[in-house]
């Protein structure tokens, strides 16, 4: 179906209060699709279609809705429905759930459950938000190595309704270490009788609990992996991270990274769905402080007021040349804040892309300043077209290597280098661009330094 007859078929449901009618519906559509369309009802009536589902197409579809909708609908569950929910829902999933529930619903229905989930949910909720224990399962295979192939696949047939993934496995001992991983595909290939020692891949990529998610994404992309497994300070197997899961979390990073690198604040939720107080307050803060940062362009502007009066024509310009240096900078730094986000450049190769950043820049400004020096021949004659010439050689260059270097400076200084902002990157290379662009006007059309009779 297509996202009206999803509508049009939900609110039917709502009418009949159907529930066979609901389980067509949801056999024939993805969970996703059917998210999708429950968070344009009013929330009582996705409340409602909800209740209609078995237990386990409920939690599914839930899983699929935005988080703060998942909240706001669970804040209205009773006991009972909410602990039904959390027991058929994935383990990384409600326990994301589990923290963003107020604390005193948290003690409303967690004694409902059985000790293991509670367990298993108060694990899984005490890592901190952005690490890869936040991100990750236990609902996961594992496999003894004295197994054979036939046993490991039986073994597998039998947790299989239970179990996130069995299309690979982790062997472990018996004090839960990590000794290796096996695919699905490998032990169906293989001889019945051989052991899952023998066709295990030791030394498997594995990262800590405690490093930080973006880090088990990098993993993940780097060696294609299905699931990433995640151990503990005591290098025991406590969970996985799958690949969707990784591809959540470099979503979610992504839209982070994009909105600091326009000057905009953490934004919960979708942008849709914001009101306008918040998007007003998330997007005040860097814009007022850029405003200040501003006015050291206008001091420079005062500061050559005499270079101006004397050649009016280079006000033509002005616009165009520190637009330009920021424009470069703006470039470089969206090419390293990605570069760095992805591991793909790390703090020590600064000086190693300085050089390279340096002579790319300097072509582009050569090309640039040729082409603005035309302009300049008509606009005020050789001695302009010369200083504007010159000036975009420099402000793309300064420009460039600002934006290159600033993510470089942040990720030292330990801080997120997306906070470097094309706003904040433009604002920087403008103030610098005045200043060159007077000061070469002023040194080659002979005029006295400002400040001087």
């Amino acid at each position: 179906m297509n996202f009206p007859e999803i509508i049009f078929s939900l609110k039917e449901i709502l009418a009949s209060r159907s529930a066979d009618q609901f389980a067509t519906v949801i056999a024939h559509n993805h969970p996703a699709d059917l998210a999708t369309a429950l968070e344009h009802l009013p929330e009582p009536d996705t409340r409602t279609l909800l209740a209609l589902g078995a237990p386990l197409d409920r939690a599914l579809i839930f899983g699929y809705l935005n988080p703060e909708y998942q909240a706001s609908l669970a804040a209205h569950f009773d006991r009972k429905e909410l602990a039904d929910l959390f027991f058929h829902m994935p383990p990384d999933d409600r326990a994301d759930l589990y923290n963003r529930l107020p604390e005193e619903r948290r003690d409303d229905f967690m004694p409902a459950l059985a000790q293991v989930e509670r367990e298993d949910i108060r694990r899984l909720a005490a890592y901190p938000e952005n690490s890869v224990g936040s991100v990750m399962t236990s609902d996961y295979a594992t496999l003894p190595a004295e197994l054979d192939a036939r046993q490991a696949i039986e073994h597998l047939r039998r947790i299989a309704p239970d179990t996130e993934t069995i299309y690979q496995a982790f062997v472990i001992d018996d004090g839960r270490r990590l000794l290796g991983t096996v695919s699905l595909r490998e032990l169906i290939v293989a001889a019945p009788q051989t052991r899952v020692a023998e066709l295990m891949k030791t030394e498997p990529v594995f990262i800590k609990a405690d490093a930080p998610r973006e880090e088990a994404v990098q993993l993940i992309a780097k060696y294609d992996l299905l699931a990433l497994p995640v151990i503990n300070g005591g290098d025991k197997l406590v969970g996985i991270v799958t690949y969707d899961d990784a591809m959540d979390v470099e979503r979610s990073e992504t839209d982070t990274d994009f909105r600091k690198v326009g000057a905009v604040g953490e934004l919960a939720g979708s942008i849709k769905d914001a009101t306008i107080s918040v998007l007003y307050k998330k997007r005040v803060y860097w814009l007022v402080l850029l405003v200040f940062g501003n006015i050291f362009s206008g001091a420079g502007i005062a500061y050559f007021e005499e270079t101006i009066e004397a050649y009016i024509a280079l006000v033509f310009f002005l616009p165009l040349l520190v637009d330009s240096g920021g424009n470069a900078g703006s470039q470089s730094a969206t090419l390293m804040v990605r570069a760095l986000a992805t591991g793909d450049v790390r703090i020590k190769d600064w000086s190693s892309m300085l050089l390279r950043e340096l002579i790319v820049a300097g072509l582009l400004g050569a090309t640039m300043g040729l082409a603005v020096s035309l302009l300049g021949v008509w606009r005020g004659g050789p001695e302009i077209a010369l200083v504007v010439a010159l000036t975009m050689q420099i402000v793309v260059v300064v420009g460039s290597l600002i934006g290159m270097s600033l993510p470089f400076l942040l990720s030292r200084l330990k801080y997120d280098p997306a906070t470097a902002s094309a706003p904040l990157i433009t604002s920087i290379a403008d103030a610098c661009g005045v200043l060159i662009y007077f000061g070469i006007a002023t040194a080659i059309l002979g005029l006295p330094a400002p400040g001087l009779d």
